[in-house]
């Protein structure tokens, strides 16, 4: 026999995007472990979770009214506490039976189990199933404790009483849904009552409306313009975008195409464009500038040139975006100014120049400025490169010194600083603009290779030795202030 469907949605302030997801699957997985715990589910019960800007939701399938009675059976107390001399009852065992709440058991009913010194009496009882009312609220308390929040908003309510009620969580919850089927559970978290309302677009819909029945939760929603699951509308804005490129490729970073997903309840794509001559500027500092201050998706022809193209993703579906369109392309323009901007300031210099600049840099309090780690870097590259050659490699020593000495120079210009992410990328650029060999242009970015598990590997021979020595002055330097690696990040 199936039992009917569990909803439980908190509904909300656009909650952070970055944590969004996390806290959806941290708020569903917590309520299943709870009530599966209680024995509330059954062996075919599994959880939908939901989470989009301003809800956070879990739909479990086939869950008990009351779980089932079960067996409890509790040690009371050795035999030769149990018992006086005379074999009664002593007064010890009339306290606990007392203290358990089954004062008249009568003895013939007490299990002895045991042998000997370890012989003992026991008490088997039946004991009540969990009802989901009271369970689904301490689960719901216990799941709100130990969400992944950063950091929490304090914020006043005034509960049905009249009372100021204090309350804490990620962004003020306004309503909170617990249906099992198409009956309301009297649950209350966070100064609310629970209930069937709830909200659809904020823009798109009525507003409020009323859940009937658990099952109908997704398809009511959708129907409110609200694609309520998270997987199911990122996959919605990744086959979208595909079909808005027209032929070129995406670039659809994980992170940014979660933080998106987050961002919008209805997704809708639109093709937006920039001024061409923007296209003097590298287009990693375009790309960089359109996804992390815009969240926009940029797109390159098959062999990876950037087009003046670009998608986005709108909270607003509408057949005259036209305004949407010419608003994101007046945003833009601004933003890319300031790249090339900086990138045109930077030539002013050459990264030679720099170079004593770096003595201004702290790497680390115990182990100098960034001058200094560069010209422990650059020792420890020669020394490389000059065992290298008497196995018989063939590495110009004069392109390894040099880059070692320009390797870290692009740390001081305006892009690098506005876009740490580019730093190396930027070197290499900068290195070509000023004439230095493709060798010691490519070291200046490759040797910050790899920065993860499974990244690309240094593809010229100078990149590589750069690589190795940059890598082990970092690992000499902190093991020998004792700053050992702690955890997996590390």
């Amino acid at each position: 026999m199936n039992h009917p469907p569990l909803l439980l949605e908190l509904f909300t302030e656009e909650l952070p995007p970055k944590s969004l997801k996390r806290l959806g699957e941290s708020l569903s997985q917590s309520i299943y472990e709870s009530l599966n715990k209680a024995q509330l589910l059954s062996a075919s019960s599994a959880y939908q979770s939901f989470a989009s800007p301003r809800r956070l939701a879990v739909l479990i399938s086939d869950v008990l009214d009351q779980a089932p009675d079960y067996p409890v059976r509790e040690k009371l107390l050795p035999l030769s506490i149990a018992f006086d001399a005379q074999g009664k009852p002593s007064q010890a065992l009339t306290k606990k039976l007392v203290s358990l709440g089954h004062p008249d058991t009568p003895l013939d009913q007490l299990e002895r189990s045991g042998e000997g010194k370890n012989e003992a009496l026991y008490l088997n009882t039946i004991a009540t199933g969990a009802r989901l009312e009271s369970a689904l609220q301490q689960a719901l308390i216990a799941a709100i404790d130990h969400l992944p929040i950063a950091k929490m908003m304090h914020y006043q309510i005034t509960v049905p009483s009249g009372a100021i009620e204090e309350v804490q969580f990620a962004r003020p919850v306004h309503r909170i849904i617990a249906l099992h089927g198409s009956k309301t559970l009297a649950i209350h978290a966070l100064g609310i009552d629970a209930s069937k309302q709830t909200e659809g677009h904020r823009f798109l819909s009525s507003g409020m409306m009323t859940i009937r029945d658990a099952q109908q939760y997704e398809s009511q929603l959708e129907s409110a313009k609200v694609i309520a699951s998270f997987g199911k509308r990122r996959a919605y804005i990744e086959s979208e975008l595909q079909k808005a490129a027209k032929g070129l490729r995406v670039l659809m970073p994980d992170a940014l195409l979660d933080e998106v997903t987050a961002l919008v309840e209805y997704p809708a794509i639109y093709s937006c464009e920039f001024d061409p001559e923007f296209l003097e500027v590298p287009q990693e500092c375009l790309i960089l500038t359109m996804q992390t201050n815009q969240k926009y998706f940029a797109l390159t022809n098959q062999d990876g040139k950037l087009s003046n193209r670009f998608l986005i993703v709108s909270n607003i579906q509408t057949d005259q975006p036209e305004s949407i369109i010419s608003g994101n392309e007046r945003v833009i323009r601004p933003r890319l100014a300031d790249a090339r901007f900086f990138y045109l300031q930077d030539q002013k210099r050459t990264l030679e120049s720099r170079i004593p600049d770096l003595a201004k840099v702290i790497y680390h309090n115990q182990l100098g400025n960034q001058l200094q780690r560069s010209e422990r870097v650059r020792a420890l590259a020669n020394e490389i490169a000059s065992s290298l050659n008497q196995a018989g490699s063939q590495l110009k020593l004069q392109e390894v010194d040099r880059a070692a000495q320009l390797a870290k120079a692009d740390l001081l210009t305006e892009m690098v600083g506005e876009f740490p992410e580019l730093q190396g990328v930027m070197g290499r650029y900068y290195a070509l603009a000023n004439h230095e060999a493709p060798d010691v242009a490519a070291a200046c970015y490759e040797h910050y290779l790899p920065r993860f598990a499974g990244d690309s590997l240094p593809q010229t021979l100078v990149g590589t030795v750069l690589a190795i020595a940059d890598k082990l002055e970092t690992i000499i330097g902190i093991w020998g202030v004792g700053l050992a690696p702690t955890g997996d990040k590390d």
